[in-house]
């Protein structure tokens, strides 16, 4: 199955990074242009399409994801999430002096809306990648979204 990160297409539209975007130009102008390539994506892409954490702060975002695809909310505490990005200079929102407690907010915000767009909630904790892929196969199988996969998902050839 085909993927894509919104990130990364949106750098490319972009010809810079995200954060000299924002820098430059102001998180509005950044918002605009995420939402055009959501737009975009959830209209062509036959496949998984990661979104950043902010792709959500947008109802049109939130509509067109939850209508056009099967949106998997993959939850994790702000504890968790500073734990993997602590050491991450490329997300403008997290270059403050208090990141983690930046985080604590921004989950307060957002995971209500999350939730709005999401089909299936996940609570991640600390599982491994396989462990993950495995957790959201089985959500989309009992949903009905994926046929029953009767070979292991480890497999390479699966």
């Amino acid at each position: 199955m085909p993927f894509v990160d919104s990130d990364h297409v949106i750098e490319h539209r972009l010809g810079c990074s995200i954060r000299d975007y924002f820098e430059h130009q102001g998180e509005d102008s950044f918002r605009d242009v995420e939402q055009q390539v959501i737009d975009d994506l959830t209209q062509s892409h036959q496949g998984v399409i990661a979104t950043g954490g902010g792709a959500v702060l947008r109802e049109t975002n939130r509509r067109h994801l939850h209508a056009r695809g099967h949106v998997i909310y993959l939850r994790s505490t702000p504890e968790d999430v500073y734990r993997r990005l602590r050491h991450d200079t490329g997300r403008p929102l997290l270059q403050v002096d208090d990141p983690l407690n930046r985080l604590r907010a921004l989950f307060d915000a957002r995971d209500p809306l999350y939730r709005d767009a999401a089909h299936f909630v996940l609570e991640t904790g600390r599982p491994s990648v396989a462990m993950l892929v495995n957790m959201i196969c089985m959500q989309l199988e009992l949903a009905g979204h994926l046929p029953l996969n009767t070979q292991s998902r480890s497999d390479p050839g699966s």
